[in-house]
């Protein structure tokens, strides 16, 4: 046995000098112990503010302090959130910024197009709500057309997404830029319309959410309204352009739509099957929501505006004799569609609730109803519908225009004014094409529903304008006369009470509505160049009221609605006029005219305008010669030149005080009363008359108007009566103190103001000239004035009385020193040098007189004046 070691002796260990360290293999060795470290860390020490390339000072910034360039960058971030607030800095930045937006519009658009695919909604919503708010509206001035170009290839590719939403979303934003730039459609419309039939016709989603089938059908609808459809813009087109431009644009029309036509085709019949399979819910109690009441009424509209536009572009066709397609299949109503809209549409009408419903709710249903009438008037002309339908639909119209149609429930309240407006401005234009197609049952019907729509619409309504549409359309059908014709005595009937509610009608428009009141005119005028107005009393009287009421209260504009309309349309009242005066003239109406023409607010071309017509309807042989020459001489007479007492001065503008447009009208009215006739006959015929306005004692610009047409009519020697040289004798004296009183006295020998005397004075001169007795009493009559003034001034105290007289003796001076300047009435007075020299007498015995009312200035005022008329007296010879 081994025996065991003591367990308190330890044994004793051996020193190692070296330990032997085991190594694995394929391990790295570690380094030695005594290694230098080589590394070198350190930690980035951030200084806001302080680097030179982040100096952002004179760049546009958004409140975070980002440019617009960092911005854009951030874009296409993959983060969403980080996308979705760039394009809301990049929308703060423009509106504090909006000069960035002009310069970089580019530049913006290439890069924020990328973002209508977006991945995300908010992404894609806040990029429309971008360009919704800022880009589109900053740049309506500009030419968007470049701008549309670099946008279209993304809406394209997006409207081929597999997403629906990002479908959609494309959709929305195209509709976005069609509002903004309505020639976007026509330009690509060949593809848009493809992509809208697709998107439509995979109705995967009508079940889940209508109000993304809404997106697509509302854009359509906005689309197809912007197809050359309308009829007014066709005829305004063929009274602006020559016949050969218009055919030319009509021929390019049609070619560059030619595609779209056969687009539409299949349009029609995807939105059909659409609205078909929302015909369930019509029946459904409690009627529909308001989302598929806008799929539906976008449904219809867009039905409605091709066949508008597929009737016109064939019309036109066949009117210009354009060729015809390759295929008959184009024209939307042809075998194919055409029974579709009848039976699967039209078939469908009325759409009524079956169950009691909300007002709101059959507003809808009633909305419905009227675009279906729509398409069914459309259609009406190229489709063979039932008898039954028919009736149903003109029930309808029939019920509308009386405004019988009322909601179906307890309370049977008639359908909001504004709904029922919008509906009778939509269903009017078709009114004519049923009056003369109807049956007589129908047509007694709808003549009387329109004469009650007629009557009971105010004149600031739309539907006044419509209805006078109406009246042309029926009267005048494509501009052939259709009015009292013996076959159809209702019709005439009818006829005749619109005719004559047209003047009141008009002087209810006033100068508020131009348009209605310029489509009333033009009416009124085409009916009487065929002589078929037959005006009753009220007609004339509504006709005078309409140049010049008869009865104004305080507060009424002074004259008719006539001297406030357009110039357009105070034109075709003229021309109206004119015809009216053939069978209808009366002295009453002449009246009227005259204070009309005496309106201060008549431009004074209309006032020669309605000269003339008054003159060409005498000439015609309708007015009688005493009314015309009674017409001329009132308005010369009574024409008012100043307004008030003050405005006296021949410094006053003329077109404040109308004189220009007296002078204006005189010389018109000598132009046309020297070509009546025999001039000597003429004055023998007015002569009475022209005196009886002188001793009315007129303003002297009146005064000298009549004047001119004496002197117009007479002849030398003169063959005025002796009545009438002394009536002229009493009245020329103080006609020539007038004009003189007119010159400033520090103008006094300004050759402007002498020669605007001479406008004046002519007349008188020629008078003198063929009479030298009306020379010599005119003479005579002012040396007695100014022997009553001297004889006044010696008996006066009064200083005030006495510088009144002073005044009045230099003025028959003055007058008397203009007369000796020109050089042939110098001769004419040198018969009455006798009369001269008595005024010379009275002039110079003032400057001794001990008057207390003559003062130093005015004794030195007679001085001076005593001299010039003394050398001007010197140099008259007997």
């Amino acid at each position: 046995m081994v025996r065991s070691k003591a367990p308190g002796k330890k044994q004793q260990k051996k020193g190692i000098d070296f330990k032997k360290i085991k190594r694995k293999l394929g391990r790295k060795l570690p380094p030695p112990k005594n290694a230098t470290n080589t590394e070198i860390k350190s930690q980035a020490i951030v200084l806001p503010e302080q680097s030179v390339g982040a100096d952002k000072s004179g760049f546009a910034t958004s409140k975070k302090g980002l440019t617009l360039d960092e911005l854009l960058k951030q874009t296409s971030h993959h983060n969403a959130k980080v996308r979705k607030n760039a394009l809301h800095g990049i929308k703060d930045l423009l509106e504090h910024n909006p000069a960035e937006l002009q310069s970089l519009k580019y530049a913006i658009v290439d890069k924020l197009r990328e973002r209508l695919s977006d991945d995300d909604k908010s992404v894609r919503d806040t990029f429309y709500l971008l360009f919704d708010s800022k880009i589109f509206p900053s740049c309506v001035e500009d030419n968007q057309g470049p701008m549309v170009s670099r946008l279209m290839p993304y809406i394209f590719k997006a409207m081929a997404e597999s997403s629906v939403e990002v479908r959609l979303m494309a959709f929305k934003f195209f509709h976005l830029v069609v509002k903004h730039y309505p020639p976007t459609f026509s330009l690509y419309a060949d593809k848009i319309l493809e992509n809208y039939k697709d998107i439509i016709q995979k109705n995967h989603f009508y079940v889940q959410d209508r109000s993304k089938l809404n997106v697509a059908l509302s854009g359509l609808a906005h689309c197809l309204s912007l197809l050359p459809c309308d009829e007014s813009d066709n005829e305004s087109k063929k009274e602006n352009e020559p016949l050969l431009a218009y055919e030319q644009d009509a021929a390019n029309e049609s070619a560059r739509f030619a595609h779209v036509s056969r687009r539409l085709k299949e349009i029609v019949g995807v939105l059909i099957n659409c609205f078909q399979d929302f015909i369930p819910l019509i029946h459904t109690p409690g009627g529909f929501d308001e989302k598929s009441f806008s799929c539906l009424h976008h449904i219809l509209c867009s039905i409605g505006h091709a066949i508008k536009f597929s009737i016109r572009m064939h019309v036109q066709r066949k009117t210009m004799c354009l060729p015809a397609y390759e295929d008959d299949t184009l024209m939307l109503l042809d075998q194919d569609i055409a029974p579709l809209i009848s039976k699967k549409l039209l078939g469908s009408f009325p759409l009524n609730p079956e169950n009691n419903i909300s007002g709101k709710v059959d507003e809808r249903y009633f909305i419905l109803n009227s675009v279906l009438t729509e398409i069914f008037l459309e259609v009406s002309d190229w489709s063979h519908l039932h008898t039954d339908l028919c009736n149903r639909f003109l029930v309808f119209i029939e019920n509308t225009l009386l405004d019988k149609v009322t909601r179906s429930d307890r309370q049977r309240k008639p359908i909001p004014k504004p709904i029922h407006e919008k509906t009778l401005l939509a269903l009017l234009p078709s009114i004519p094409k049923l009056i003369l197609r109807m049956d007589s049952d129908w047509r007694e019907n709808l003549l009387q529903a329109f004469t009650s729509t007629f009557n009971d619409c105010k004149p600031e309504s739309p539907l006044t304008f419509a209805c006078i549409s109406v009246v042309r359309n029926v009267i005048i059908p494509n501009g052939d006369i259709h009015y009292l014709s013996e076959s159809d005595s209702t019709v005439n009937n009818y006829l005749r009470v619109w005719v004559n509610k047209l003047p009141s009608l008009l002087n209810q428009l006033g100068d508020k509505h131009p348009l209605s009141s310029q489509a009333v005119l033009k009416l009124l005028l085409d009916l009487g160049r065929v002589g078929c107005l037959n005006a009753s009393p009220t007609f004339e009287e509504d006709i005078k009221n309409f140049f010049n009421p008869c009865h104004q209260g305080e507060g009424d504009v002074p004259g008719g609605a006539f001297a406030r309309l357009p110039r357009e349309a105070q034109d075709l009242a003229l021309a109206f006029l004119y015809y009216f005066t053939i069978n209808n003239f009366s002295s009453p109406l002449l009246e009227s005219i005259v204070s009309c023409c005496l309106n201060p607010q008549l431009e004074p071309a209309v006032l020669c305008r309605i000269v003339e017509v008054v003159h060409d309807a005498y000439s015609a042989g309708y007015i009688q010669i005493t009314d015309h020459f009674s017409f001329l001489t009132t308005l010369v007479a009574r024409f008012k030149v100043v307004q008030e007492e003050g405005q006296f001065s021949m410094e006053c503008k003329e077109q404040e005080t109308h004189r220009g447009t007296l002078k204006a009208l005189a010389e018109l009215v000598c132009l046309r009363l020297s070509k009546m006739g025999d001039g000597s006959l003429v004055l023998q015929i007015l002569e009475k008359v022209l005196l009886e306005q002188i001793n009315l004692k007129p303003w002297f610009d009146n005064g000298c108007a009549i004047l001119r047409i004496i002197c117009t009519l007479d002849s030398k020697p003169t063959s005025l009566s002796e009545s009438s040289i002394a009536t002229l004798s009493e009245y020329l004296p103080g006609y020539l103190i007038d004009i003189v009183k007119c010159i400033p006295e520090d103008k006094e020998n300004s050759s402007l103001y002498i020669q605007t005397c001479l406008y004046y004075l002519i007349p008188c001169y020629f008078m003198f000239e063929r009479s030298s007795k009306l020379t010599e009493e005119v003479l005579k009559r002012m040396q007695s004035i100014v022997s009553e003034n001297t004889k006044a001034l010696e008996s006066v105290q009064d200083r005030e009385s006495g510088r009144n007289s002073l005044n009045l003796i230099q003025c028959v001076v003055s007058v008397v020193l203009l007369m000796h300047n020109d050089v042939k009435v110098r001769k004419i007075i040198s018969s009455s040098k006798s009369e001269i020299d008595l005024i010379l007498q009275d002039v110079i015995s003032l400057q001794s007189s001990g008057s207390t009312s003559l003062t130093v200035e005015g004794k030195h005022m007679m001085k001076m004046a005593g001299e010039r008329l003394k050398i001007a007296s010197n140099s008259l010879v007997r």
